[in-house]
């Protein structure tokens, strides 16, 4: 599956059109804005952004030479107290040895309306943070100080980069509604940049073209000569040079907040916004530099980085190590598994993500942690001295966002491949519960990109096309009085055996059991058994009693029940009317049901579902409902099949329809009446 194929952004080229920019100036709220009750085109909002203002410019530094300089400046209305976060606002920066960007905040004040008139509340210093979040990267916060129902906030901050090759992206969407959003980009006439806008309705757009200048100052010394060496004297002197600089302007006015909506990956995936990757260079009198212009040069410049590509080639510190444990195994199999078992045992990961080493494979691997790249580039090594053909795959996560075009920062991400006869078998060495081609969820965002010792690279897909099985067995039996007493096994393979384990190890076992009684109508669960919890390539069973008091009603002597309890679903996730992202299910699944009733004595059937099925156009999926009687037993067998992980907008009404039907049926009473 070509998952960009059915990616139904609305991806356009950028044409010229006129945009009237507004004035918005920092520190000239309006009384207006501050009475104003609730958003005019939203009543739902908790906050808004009144306006925000970016510009990002390459300048020429005496010092450094070419850097960018990103200035935003933003105004936002709180409603109500759940937008107080919006009060809150951080900034990633990179910050390293030999890489240090520093960001700044200014002007950030909270306004409140008091006595008619706007009262202004400084930011101090002790609002400010600082904080480390990984080897490569800061975040620096500010917390807005006197912030109620009414307030307007606003700040002001700069970044400024010694980088001439980065512009950050920007977003005039988000999960609150947007009155005024502007970015401006202004690059000299040496940068070529691909701009790529994403999402369905766009900003206007202007382009101007301005004469600039750079002027370099430098001075030189000189000596007069003569007997005893003359005089010192130093002269000053003064370059011009004239460049062209392209200005773009991008305005967005009155753009709605994005909604969540039911299975959706990243919502930020499907959010109006604009990025810019460096594609060339073209510097007087040097030859043109290329840089991302496609997937190929992209993994090519990650290939060739020095805590990438070099990693793969370090052998030595587990070498003795593989000999003992390759012993005596011959099959493909065998192999990968005994590898990628080691590696997940050996060496735990530090929950930093990123496709570049923070450690190195080395010390990973002797101090038993890593990050990603890590652990995963150690995997890949491994399996090569194994005598197999791994390569690493470069992926962004669900919450990085697809990565649709080529650029260097599109990935977050690294795991390992083997190719075999049969095709890829894909590794994470980091997820204890994985199994080969079983990834962690966070990894299934539709593609990721192999890369070769060659330097060539290839799409991979990452979305599962295996099912992964729920088959549950329930016997219960219902007394005069509506009370249930059962027993139910489930069973569940791939990816829903590994999310229950995930489940069950991240609690202790009584903790679990509560959360699952009262996930399940306050039934209360005995004889608790698990199967196969610790043996990951086997399916896992759950098995327990129950018993429960509210899992019938009573009225006017009968009996209603739901045939399948607390595995019923009664709500169906897809309730809007237009659906304008993918709907994306993570993996392919199948659910089944096989469930004896045994009915109260003194009580007959009076109302039973009747039979159903339902199948979806190009086999997404499959509904089927049976049930029988016999005397005082009753046998139901339902099946629930998704053959997609991801479904695309233009199949959303037949899948809205679908789960509405399957809800009405699974929600349908069995009626027992008194003989």
């Amino acid at each position: 599956m070509n998952a960009i194929k059915i990616f139904c952004l609305a991806i356009v080229s950028l044409f010229i059109s006129e945009a009237n920019a507004q004035e918005f100036k920092l520190g000239k709220v309006s009384i207006a804005e501050l009475e104003q009750k609730i958003h005019p085109k939203d009543s739902s909002a908790a906050a808004a952004i009144l306006f925000k203002r970016g510009k990002a410019r390459i300048e020429y530094d005496q010092t450094d030479g070419f850097v960018t300089i990103t200035d935003v400046e933003t105004r936002i209305k709180i409603y109500k107290k759940e937008g107080y976060d919006w009060a809150n606002h951080e900034v990633l920066y990179i910050y390293n040895s030999e890489f240090r960007e520093k960001v700044i905040f200014s002007d950030a004040v909270t306004y409140n309306l008091v006595g008619g008139k706007a009262e202004a509340t400084k930011l101090k210093s002790d609002g400010i943070f600082d904080e480390v979040v990984s080897k490569y990267r800061s975040r620096k916060k500010i917390t807005m100080p006197n912030v109620k129902e009414g307030s307007v906030i606003e700040f002001k901050y700069t970044i400024k980069s010694p980088s001439d090759g980065m512009i950050r992206d920007w977003d005039f969407q988000t999960s609150i509604p947007v009155n005024y959003s502007e970015f401006a980009t202004y690059i000299p006439e040496y940068y070529v940049f691909s701009p790529r806008q994403k999402g369905y309705i766009f900003p206007k757009m202007t382009v101007e073209k301005n004469n600039k200048a750079i002027i370099i100052n430098s001075k030189e010394r000189y000596n007069s000569g003569g007997f005893g060496g003359g005089a010192v004297r130093t002269e000053f002197t003064q370059d011009k040079i004239d460049y062209l600089e392209t200005k773009t302007t991008y305005v967005a006015e009155d753009f709605p907040a994005m909604k969540e909506e039911a299975f959706v990956n990243n919502i930020d995936n499907y959010t109006s916004s604009i990025s810019h990757e460096l594609s060339m260079t073209k510097f007087p009198n040097r030859s043109m530099k290329p840089y991302s212009t496609d997937w190929n040069s992209v993994v090519k410049t990650i290939y060739d980085y020095e805590d990438f590509g070099p990693e793969l080639n370090k052998t030595g510190y587990f070498e003795e190590d593989l000999k003992k444990l390759l012993t005596g195994l011959n099959t493909p199999e065998e192999k990968i598994w005994a590898v990628f078992d080691h590696v997940k045992s050996s060496v735990k990961w530090n929950n930093y993500t990123g496709y570049s080493c923070d450690n190195g494979v080395r010390k990973a691997y002797k101090e038993k942690t890593g990050n990603i790249a890590d652990i995963n580039l150690m995997l890949t090594a491994m399996l090569r001295y194994s005598g197999l053909t791994a390569n690493p795959v470069l992926v962004s996560t669900r919450s990085n966002g697809i990565a649709l075009f080529p650029n260097r920062t599109a990935f977050n991400y690294v795991i390992a491949a083997v190719e075999t006869p049969n095709g890829y078998i894909l590794l994470d060495a980091s997820e204890k519960l994985s199994t080969p081609n079983i990834l962690p969820l966070r990894v299934l965002n539709w593609s990721g990109r192999l890369i070769r010792k060659d330097g060539t690279s290839e799409e991979i897909n990452l979305m599962p096309e295996k099912t992964s099985n729920d088959n549950v067995f329930m016997t219960y039996t219902i007394d005069a009085d509506g009370k249930v007493t059962g027993k139910a096994r489930r069973q569940s393979t791939d990816y829903n055996a590994m999310i229950t384990r995930d489940n069950i190890s991240s609690l202790k076992e009584e903790e679990y059991l509560e959360k699952l009684e009262n996930r399940n109508n306050k039934i209360e669960i005995s004889e608790y058994v698990k199967t196969n919890e610790k043996d990951i390539l086997l399916p896992i069973t759950e098995t327990y009693s129950f018993t429960g008091t509210n899992l019938c009603e009573l009225i006017g002597g009968k009996i209603y029940v739901s045939p399948m309890l607390f595995f019923t679903k009664d709500k169906n996730p897809f309730t809007q009317e237009v659906r304008e992202y993918p709907v994306d299910f993570s993996y392919p699944f199948v659910d089944k049901f096989n469930i004896t009733i045994k009915i109260p004595e003194g009580f007959v059937v009076e109302t039973l579902p009747a039979p159903a099925a339902i199948s979806m156009e190009d086999n997404l999926g499959t509904f089927k409902f049976n049930i029988a009687a016999s005397s005082n037993v009753l046998q139901l067998s339902i099946l629930h099949q998704i053959n997609e992980a991801i479904v695309s907008p233009e199949k959303y009404e037949m899948l809205k329809e679908y789960y509405k039907a399957m809800v009405a049926k699974e929600t349908e009473k069995i009626v027992l009446k008194r003989i």
